[in-house]
Parts: structure tokens; sequence; C-alpha cells
């Protein structure tokens, strides 16, 4: 009998590996091309990347990259007349409505872990409500006609506590309450310059922050009951050196943290977004590096960043949309240029007060929601 060191070159490639012709034949999933892969497992929730990663290796290296583990928020828009909330995914843009008659005619004020701290229109009258659960939280009645409102955590815990802030021309009125209050403690604080238009409010560290739109940092501390300017180097806004194209109303700023680091942001009309971060008291440009990881969710109440987003790293999206099926404003920085083939002509573009950005609902309750209108963006 022959050896196996003499056996022709040709037998031991069919014994040792399927031909390219066989293997043509009958193809694996693992055969599949990288690109694929790579929006097959964009899609997958993580649970179900995971399950994945697990079939072969060329699966487990398109899967980690793409892994969600953040979500992204969902926009809501409490409308001026009917009764419906109306939420969308700014990634699949989906219009979804929850009917709540018993909100009617309520503005939106600030949105964390599902709940949202509303007041209604008309009158004194502030409370908390998850919108998810439906649960609602009174408060007692707030006489301060404030600018911006904000809490520390959800309402259900302890150490929550709520603060109202009202921006005079150089002064600041802070009304202060915590959930089982019977009524809000007031202080007023003067301010040694003139006020800017102010970002919304952002709790860390046991404080209170905001950033104006000249670049001045302050903070409220509650337990103390003490506003004061933050010490950190005055952070000129990039776009304040135009004025005759700019103007006052066409720029706003907003401020938000992540995993305890600080970030700002400024946006005008049709220009690039700006993007600082505050680094050993100093606030220090973020690299274009940086950014390709960075997901930006810009609005008027709240401002909320993201990392390693699927399909929408690198870009800011803006909280606004309307009637119509159009996607919200966003910018790609990777492109330089907004989505929006309209010109922009004031940050109430790119901006809505009515509008806010809100944790997305859970699957079980989007299977029993109301999709209005589908569209994609």
């Amino acid at each position: 009998m022959a050896s196996s060191s003499s056996m022709p070159l040709a037998t031991v490639s069919r014994i040792g590996s399927k031909s390219p012709r066989k293997k043509a034949m009958n193809p694996s999933f693992s055969d599949l091309p990288s690109e694929l892969l790579d929006i097959i497992m964009s899609h997958l929730v993580l649970e179900d990347n995971i399950r994945a990663s697990a079939v072969c290796k060329s699966w487990c290296e398109a899967a980690v990259p793409v892994r969600i583990v953040e979500k992204h928020p969902w926009l809501i828009c409490f409308r001026k007349r009917g009764k419906l909330i109306e939420l969308r995914d700014p990634l699949q843009w989906n219009l979804y409505t929850l009917s709540l008659p018993e909100l009617a005619n309520s503005t939106v004020g600030y949105s964390r872990d599902g709940w949202l701290l509303m007041d209604k229109t008309g009158t004194k009258e502030v409370f908390f409500f998850h919108l998810y659960s439906r649960e609602v939280i009174t408060l007692p009645e707030c006489e301060l006609d404030f600018s911006k409102i904000a809490f520390s955590c959800p309402p259900t815990s302890d150490n929550c506590v709520v603060v109202a802030i009202r921006f005079s021309e150089y002064s600041v009125k802070i009304n202060t309450c915590h959930p089982g209050d019977a009524k809000w403690v007031t202080a007023k604080f003067g301010y040694g310059t003139r006020m800017y238009w102010q970002s919304n409010l952002v709790y860390h560290n046991d404080r209170f922050y905001c950033i104006n739109a000249a670049g001045v940092l302050s903070n409220f501390h509650p337990s103390s009951g003490m506003w004061t300017p933050f010490c950190v180097h005055k952070l000129s806004c990039p776009y304040i050196y135009d004025r005759v194209r700019y103007g006052g109303k066409a720029k706003t700023v907003a401020l938000t943290e992540k995993e305890g680091e600080l970030y700002v942001m400024f946006a005008c009309m049709n220009e690039m977004p700006m993007v600082y971060k505050l680094v050993s008291l100093r606030w220090e440009e973020v690299s274009r590096t940086t950014l390709d990881s960075l997901t930006i969710f810009f609005g008027f109440h709240n401002c909320e960043l993201r990392t390693n987003l699927p399909r929408m790293r690198s870009k800011v999206y803006f909280s606004r949309f309307g009637r119509d099926p159009e996607p919200c404003i966003s910018y790609s920085f990777n492109e330089n240029m907004h989505n929006s083939s309209k010109e922009l002509k004031s940050w109430v573009k790119l901006c809505h007060r009515q509008i806010l950005w809100i944790d997305p609902p859970p699957k079980n309750l989007l299977d029993l929601m109301s999709v209005s209108s589908l569209h994609n963006s």
C-alpha cells in the first residue's frame, strides 16, 4: 500500500478541503460579504447580537463593533391642539401616537429616565408624569414664571430635587422643591454682567449647571442654596464675531453630561456645530477623531450624547419635526453639511420648545402603540 506521503497532491487537496466548485454550490452563512454582515448585525438588538457573534469567527468580527449597548433617544412632541402625544424614532422616522386626554394642553419642561416634568398651560400646576407607566406625581403650585426647569433624579427617589429658574437681565430667581413638599423655596441672586440666552440645565455632582451664549458656565447647589459662576475659563461663542450675519437669535447653545464629563455645543443656522469638552477646568474643542464615535441629540430642553451608535455616528440630530413626513434636521461631521435643503434662517429651525428627547419606549409598549404614518429617513 502506498504511504500518504506518496499520494498525489490533487488527492490530498480533495481530502483536506472542498473544491471551489463544491463550495460555490453549497454556500455557508459564514461566506457572506463583510459589508452585508455589518448591515445585518447593526439591525440586531443587543441580545440577538451576542447570540449571532457566537456562530463563527466572521460573524463575531462583524457583530462586536456594531453592538448596540446604548439606545438612541426618541423625539416627543406635544401639539398645541388635540390630545395626542407624538413620538418619532429619529433613525427610522416612524410616527407613533399616544392618547393622553388628562394631560391635554400641557407643556414639557424636562425629561429623565422616562419621567417628564410638566406644567399645565395657563395654570401654576407642575407635575411629574411617567410616559410609559402613566404614573403621576404632583408638586405644589409654582408661583415662579420660570425660564428653565429640571430635576436631579426620578421623583420616586428620596434625593429628588426640582429646580425652576427665571433669568432676568441682571438677576436670577430660583425656586426649589422636593416631591412631597408643601411649597417651593425661593431665592434671588444678582448677576454682575448682563445675562445672555441660557442653555438647558444639567444635573451633575450635586449641582445644576447651565451655560449662556456668551460662554459663562454657572451652577446652583441645592444643598447650600447658592448660585455662582463656575471657576472655568470663559468659552467664547465661535459665531459671535459676525453680529450682522448671525444676530442674537440665530445661535443657540446646549449643555450635556456623559460619564462624569461636561460637554457644550454651539449651533448656528447652516454653520457647522462646534463641540467642546471640559478638561481640567478648561474648555477644549473636541477633535475630529472623537467626533467620529459621538452622536449628539440637541434640544431646547435637553441635550443627549451617545457613543458608537451604528448608522448614527459623527452626527448631530436637532429636536424639530413638522406635520409633513420630513426627518428631523441633522448635521454630519463627515459630510460637513446639514441634511436639510432649506436655508436655516434661525436656531428656531433647528429646535422647538414643544419637542424634547426622551428614552425610547419599551418594546412591549411599542407593539401596542398606534402608528399614524410610516416614513423612512
